[in-house]
């Protein structure tokens, strides 16, 4: 299948807004992703450990024995919903194949290492800060939080600050 063109940017990011809209409409909340990790993580640690998991301050909150687990929630199927959304969109698009996309500068291996290291790095942060960059600059911006807004930019600028040392890597 011949790879077709992305989507217009202004035209993705009107219907991320929309998509926003319709989550504050139904669920009274907008959306993140980071909660679905620890949710995810909390019920598994329930399943194999139920005391520990029960009497453990941050994971109680995301099991609570009177109302069972919260398998139903709406971070779960938000996140479900955005690798299924993805993979729909690769197919229609013509861009699933199984590759390493990569500069000429880095290998395989470091680039693994190096996507590996950030998302770990991105994930401890999330739940430093209480909330992933979705959560906090599409939710928070959206209710015009102004700490969203000093994140939102401090992510701008950290990644313009630091693009100079990894673009060899990519060019």
């Amino acid at each position: 299948m011949k790879q077709k063109p992305y989507l217009n940017p202004y035209l993705a990011g009107l219907l991320l807004g929309l998509v926003m809209l319709v989550a504050f409409y139904v669920s009274g909340k907008g959306i993140g992703f980071s909660g679905a990790y620890s949710q995810l993580t909390a019920e598994a640690t329930h399943i194999a450990a139920p005391g520990y998991a029960e009497s453990n301050p941050y994971l109680e909150r995301y099991y609570v024995e009177q109302e069972g687990p919260k398998s139903s929630s709406r971070l779960l199927f938000l996140a479900l919903g955005a690798v299924v959304g993805g993979l729909f969109s690769g197919l229609l698009g013509g861009r699933v194949r199984k590759e390493v996309e990569k500069g000429p500068g880095i290998g395989v291996r470091n680039r693994l290492l190096l996507a590996l290291s950030g998302g770990v790095l991105i994930g401890f942060a999330a739940r430093l800060a209480r909330g992933c960059t979705s959560g906090q600059g599409l939710s928070g911006a959206a209710m015009l939080s102004l700490g969203s807004w000093v994140f939102l930019l401090s992510i701008f600028a950290g990644g313009f600050a630091v693009a100079y040392f990894f673009r060899k890597q990519w060019v």
